[in-house]
């Protein structure tokens, strides 16, 4: 068989394959991979959106006992107001107290940037020449209990700490990750857009892969293949030996015949990302050992889908599962790295796949399940899929490829 036959056979089956559980009422036959975000109704993420965000916010503070959560640009700054205007030497800083309305002390000079991007209609200036945290202080009021977004900056902390000497501070993780880690209809559905971006990208990718091209070419056709989509991203690229680093940089070697190309990438609709692994055999036929390899890891990725219960499995279970494939096909020491991370905003984030961690999987939540063998010195087989957990079990929200 021709390469660009096999190519087209192996590559374009792995990256489409089957799905597993999918809900949108979609069968194998009737996905395709060349759909474009823009094709699509995006959900609206108006201002009820963020209104109820707060609101929430504002019940988990009061059922922790705090008072006030403070978050300067971030993530988390952008999941509550819808914009995330970045971090400076200037201080932004959104107030999220109990009982009250928001407020974002920022530069006078930003109010209005603020204003026009945000749903938070009380932004607080300060000038040049004044102390920014004065007005945090007055925003504050006297005494309570301050949550402290993670990401905070310790320069930030220290500052808040003596700008506020009758708080105590607690860390707010506990509140943003309640928040964040079940996913709203709407989050749901520009996530699911990432993902046809990224496996249309990622498919297109491998239908030009050329012998020469080296791993810097191939990613920089992957990130063209997103941005013309609509979904800007990228991702990893790796050749052969390369494929056995599972965070490897891109290597000045040149693609040969006959060799692994594995691509792990992930795109963004509209602040809401994926994550997708796909490894093939780039030549006339794939060696014994790599589908045998490929095939061991499509079943532990399989383990952890079907063990996977909503309200009952911990995520060190689902990891559990799909590491017992690999360990008693004897490849257990070349699983090397967890099963999978949750995904949402932040191509990673809570809740993650791995020993020790007793969180149980809850409907709304997404994570990718991403079983990987690595030898070093030969290669490396990942396979990564998006999937959900909902009421009646594990949703796979991309198309998981077929075993060889």
């Amino acid at each position: 068989m021709e390469r660009r036959e096999f190519l087209t056979v192996t590559g374009t089956a792995l990256v489409l394959g089957r799905t597993v559980g999918r809900s949108d009422g979609l069968t194998d036959g009737a996905f395709s991979p060349t759909v474009r975000p823009s094709d699509r109704q995006t959900p609206s993420l108006g201002p009820a959106t963020f209104a109820q965000r707060i609101s929430r916010a504002q019940d988990e503070l009061k059922s922790r006992k705090l008072d006030l959560l403070v978050v300067e640009p971030s993530t988390n700054f952008q999941y509550f107001t819808g914009y995330n205007p970045g971090r400076s030497e200037r201080l932004i800083l959104l107030m999220i107290p109990v009982g009250r309305a928001p407020v974002i002390v920022c530069p006078s000079f930003e109010v209005e940037r603020i204003k026009r991007n945000t749903v938070i209609s009380d932004a607080r200036g300060w000038e040049e020449h004044e102390n920014p945290w004065t007005l945090v202080g007055k925003a504050a009021g006297p005494s309570g209990v301050v949550g402290i977004e993670p990401t905070s900056s310790y320069q930030s902390y220290r500052r808040l700490a003596r700008t506020l000497p009758g708080w105590r501070f607690e860390d707010g993780a506990l509140v943003t990750e309640r928040l964040r880690i079940i996913k709203s209809p709407e989050e749901i559905a520009l996530i699911r857009q990432a993902i046809a971006a990224t496996e249309a990208s990622i498919a297109a990718t491998f239908a030009q892969l050329a012998v020469g091209m080296s791993e810097r070419d191939v990613s920089a056709l992957l990130s063209r293949e997103m941005a013309g989509r609509g979904s800007p991203g990228g991702g990893l690229v790796q050749f052969g030996t390369s494929s056995a680093l599972p965070h490897g940089g891109p290597s000045a070697g040149q693609l040969t015949r006959e060799t692994v190309v594995l691509i792990d990438a992930g795109s963004r609709v509209e602040g809401y990302t994926s994550d997708i692994t796909r490894t093939i055999w780039f030549g006339d036929a794939p060696s014994d050992e790599f589908k045998k390899v490929y095939n061991i890891v499509h079943d532990a990725q399989t383990a952890a889908i079907e063990n996977a219960k909503p309200g009952v499995t911990q995520c060190q279970q689902v990891d559990r599962a799909a590491r017992k494939v690999i360990t008693d096909a004897g490849y257990g020491q070349y699983f090397t790295h967890r099963l999978g991370h949750g995904m949402g905003m932040d191509g990673h984030e809570p809740p993650y796949m791995v020993e020790g961690n007793t969180t149980v999987l809850e409907p709304g939540i997404v994570f990718t399940d991403e079983p990987g063998i690595y030898q070093l010195g030969k290669f490396g087989v990942r396979i990564e899929d998006d999937c959900m957990m909902t009421a009646n079990g594990v949703e796979v929200l991309s198309h998981r490829p077929a075993k060889l």
